[in-house]
């Protein structure tokens, strides 16, 4: 493994050589003189015929998703130039509106969310992009990309004409494509086409929806040619006149691409999303998909003269909680690494599936790829001894509320955030009980809740898990429950029913419970923050349990990738000064959480963890991924 360090002189001469090189590039490829003023052009990525054609020319884009939100900013240049070394001239990503839009007055576009600047790093590498701006994109993500707040509105029909929705969606688009239009390719940028919302064809049941999506990127300036993608199932009525559609697949299917070229006769085929893997769930096993298979693939679709994008050719993780959930057959919680067995590892390693791939579209490509960038030093640390605790109930002081209800209310309509609601994490809803009995859930508990009564722990409610003994006591007592956003469906067609926290009356001895006091515990990076200033205490022999653990990294010189282990911990949330790295959970299948290099200081770092029930005290620090044992795709 090479080691990347650049001395001071070495920084400057690499600097200078790389803005020469960006000066070709923007004057060879994107037609922009080296001061950064672009050239307009008039032709742009054309279907009309068999063959794509980009300003009139035959053009073929063996294209990768790599998604800047997944991706740590300071490595944004790092994935892209493995990507071009791979010989992949298209960088396709989704733009997640949970993220762009956290509060409805709030809109974040900046640091790790600077999507202009990404786009733009693309144009100087050289990279065409394909933009998917939603507003749903699923992307395995939380609500399939959608703000939470959008659920306050209890009529709410989300992927609809339903004013609710339509208005806040061009509130949005209203701040996103303004931002998006000069880096269109007939202005001189990057962009070669847009996609329109995604997989409508499989969940959507508004027939005027999709035009109306076409119309508000149209209306606001966007000028490329726009695509729809769904896999076999949504071909049928997933298009929309004026758009090209492409498909979605693991296994080249002949009936897929027939149904495909009956649809859209005299049109190239894309194959929008090529799955180099899947994505994994808790208690279930690691997903790959053996090389020579994604391999034969591609090799196919390439045989046939079809263009091709690898989802993903770099996943990432999905840091805090962005993660998304599976419905059916069963309700089932993403793990936060998105590594996705896909080509470059979670952190942009090569793979057996690059290095095949890369000689494999070298075939196609009479000019020679860059070379492939030298790989980043890992490191395993010292192992972090947890030194101070905090206990759950310590820490209610700082958060916002509480809320007092004569009934519960769900995450999503609690008047916290500016009125905004909560959209991750815990809420602890605790009332007042004068005898013991059966506690019934009703299924009203989502997705998972640890009871308490007087603060010790009695049992826990998840999915299948309807009823639970509460031990006689005498005289009152606070029954509590700390229930957790185990993170809300990312595709479906009940996306609109996807309310955390409580979402309806708790029984006990077939009784309703009243009279809540409620703590929103969004765990966002300004309570974080607050914790510092908590009642911290020294670690005691036997802590309590839920709570926080503090503990320190020491990380010398230039701070190096590592991957968080935590054996004999149960289930919690580690944060890295104040950044949410994800979750854990001993079921498994992910054992490691990957901690880039950047989020670390040179010297001390802050660790804090958030553990439900058990722990051993120490994280260990790892310079390889454990995402747990694993099984072919089938």
């Amino acid at each position: 493994m090479v080691v990347l360090r650049l001395r001071n002189a070495h920084k400057r001469q690499y600097a200078f050589i790389c803005l020469s090189i960006v000066g070709f590039i923007m004057y060879r490829y994107l037609g922009m003189p080296a001061g950064g003023r672009r050239m307009s052009r008039k032709m742009g990525l054309n279907a009309s015929s068999s063959q794509f054609t980009l300003e009139g020319e035959p053009f073929s884009h063996p294209g990768g998703s790599v998604h800047y939100f997944r991706v740590p900013r300071a490595y944004w240049r790092d994935r892209l130039m493995k990507m071009k070394a791979c010989g992949i001239n298209t960088l396709t990503t989704y733009v997640p509106w949970s993220l762009h839009q956290p509060e409805r007055q709030v809109f974040n576009f900046h640091t790790q969310l600077d999507l202009e600047a990404y786009i733009n790093l693309a144009a100087q590498l050289g990279l065409w992009v394909i933009l998917r701006p939603g507003p749903y994109i699923s992307s395995d993500l939380d609500l399939g990309g959608l703000p939470s707040w959008l659920l306050r509105d209890r009529n709410m029909k989300l992927r609809t004409t339903y004013p609710g929705f339509t208005e806040a969606v061009n509130v949005f688009f209203d701040k996103l494509i303004p931002k998006v239009l000069p880096l269109q390719f007939k202005k001189g940028g990057p962009i070669i086409a847009v996609q329109l919302e995604n997989e409508y064809g499989s969940f959507g049941q508004d027939e005027s929806y999709m035009l109306f999506i076409k119309e508000a990127l149209q209306s606001r300036g966007i000028s490329e040619l726009l695509l729809t993608s769904d896999n076999h199932d949504g071909l049928k009525s997933g298009g929309v006149n004026g758009a090209i559609q492409t498909v979605k697949l693991q296994k080249l299917n002949q009936k897929d691409i027939q149904n495909l070229n009956a649809i859209q006769p005299n049109s190239p085929t894309l194959v929008m999303e090529c799955w180099t893997g899947w994505y994994d769930v808790w208690g279930d096993l690691h997903h790959v998909l053996p090389p020579e298979d994604l391999v034969s693939t591609v090799r196919e679709i390439l045989r046939r003269g079809m263009s091709i994008n690898l989802y993903m050719f770099h996943g990432g993780s999905s840091f805090g909680f962005m993660s998304g959930a599976l419905a059916n057959p069963s309700y089932k919680a993403l793990v936060p690494s998105y590594d996705y067995d896909a080509p470059l590892t979670e952190a942009g390693e090569y793979t057996p599936k690059y290095h095949l791939l890369r000689d494999l579209f070298s075939r196609y490509n009479s000019e020679s790829f860059p070379d492939m960038p030298t790989l980043h030093y890992r490191e395993a640390y010292e192992p972090a001894i947890m030194y101070q605790h905090l206990s759950l109930w310590d820490a209610l002081s700082l958060t916002e509320g509480p809320l007092k209800s004569p009934t519960p209310v769900n995450m999503e309509n609690l008047p916290v955030n500016n009125g905004n609601g909560q959209s991750y994490g815990y809420t602890l809803y605790e009332t007042t009980i004068t005898s013991g009995g059966l506690l019934k859930s009703g299924d009203n508990i989502r997705d998972r809740a640890l009871v308490f009564v007087d603060r010790t722990f009695i049992g826990l409610f998840k999915h299948r898990n309807l009823e639970l003994a509460v031990p006689d006591g005498k005289g009152q007592r606070t029954l509590s429950l700390l229930v957790e956003n185990c993170g809300r469906v990312h595709r479906g067609r009940d996306l609109d029913k996807q309310r955390k926290g409580l979402v309806g009356d708790i029984l006990l001895n077939n009784i309703p419970l009243r009279d809540f006091t409620i703590y929103s515990l969004d765990m966002k990076p300004s309570f974080i923050d607050s914790l510092y200033q908590a009642p911290w205490k020294n670690l005691p022999q036997i802590p309590s349990f839920p709570g926080f653990f503090m503990g320190r990294l020491f990380a010398y010189g230039y701070p190096s990738d590592t991957f968080v282990k935590l054996p004999g911990w149960g289930k919690g949330v580690v944060f890295i000064n104040g950044l949410n790295l994800g979750r854990y959970w001993s079921i498994g299948p992910q054992q490691t959480l990957y901690l880039p290099g950047p989020f670390l200081n040179s010297g001390i770092n802050q660790i804090i963890v958030f553990e439900e029930q058990e722990a051993e005290y120490k994280i260990q620090f790892e310079d390889t991924p454990d995402l747990g044992m694993a099984v072919d795709i089938q």
